[in-house]
């Protein structure tokens, strides 16, 4: 990823924390019959320094079988972004952008086929998001048995991070009264990812 020095995050705990609030993510893989995506909820873990990134795929879904743990991939997670116009700056001679947030995470994915870990996934993923809800749903609600069954037709996979990136492009190579301007444009049509990006705009100008 192209990453422009004034944009990059590099501290691991902050690119952790935003790979779990933005869990939804792109998985890539590239093999000789072409690039292949999915679109994944995905459990982020850290242990001892170490990120792993797990998973699963329908079996019907044949981009498993590029989880070999040899073969690199990429999982992309966004965060807010949103059009900024030149209308809101308050200097001239200034162009259209896009701002965003996103955090790049490389690994070689593998099958995990052990049952007890494979559940202890997907306990943890069921936490993570019902943990959200008030009053949420738990995988013990299921027959055992039941889950067992459903499991057969999925693939689970975990993929321990090699190396991280990370880029928030919040307009930091702008002049303050510029950034004000575009917040200020943003505020004003509203809605969720306007105002998220308006919110780290201004907490981008606040750290200097």
């Amino acid at each position: 990823m192209y990453v422009p020095k004034q944009f990059a995050r590099t501290d691991q705990a902050s690119l952790v924390a935003f790979m779990r609030r933005h869990g939804f993510a792109m998985l890539y893989t590239a093999g000789t019959g072409g690039p292949t995506a999915s679109h994944l909820p995905l459990l982020i873990e850290e242990e001892a320094g170490a990120v792993r990134i797990s998973g699963h795929v329908a079996r019907a879904n044949e981009h498993w079988r590029a989880f070999d743990g040899e073969t690199e991939a990429l999982s992309v997670f966004w965060g807010p972004h949103a059009y900024i116009s030149p209308s809101w700056y308050a200097n001239p001679n200034l162009v259209p952008t896009w701002n965003y947030a996103t955090v790049h995470a490389y690994g070689r994915p593998a099958v995990v086929e052990d049952e007890a870990r494979c559940l202890a996934v997907l306990d943890s993923m069921v936490a993570e998001y019902e943990g959200q809800i008030s009053g949420g749903w738990t995988l013990d609600a299921l027959d055992g048995d039941l889950v067992r069954s459903m499991m057969k037709g999925i693939v689970f996979f975990e993929m321990t991070v090699d190396r991280l990136e990370g880029k928030a492009k919040m307009s930091q190579n702008r002049r303050p009264e510029d950034v004000l301007g575009a917040v200020a444009g943003l505020e004003t049509r509203g809605g969720d990812e306007n105002l998220a990006v308006a919110a780290e705009m201004k907490r981008h100008l606040s750290a200097g």
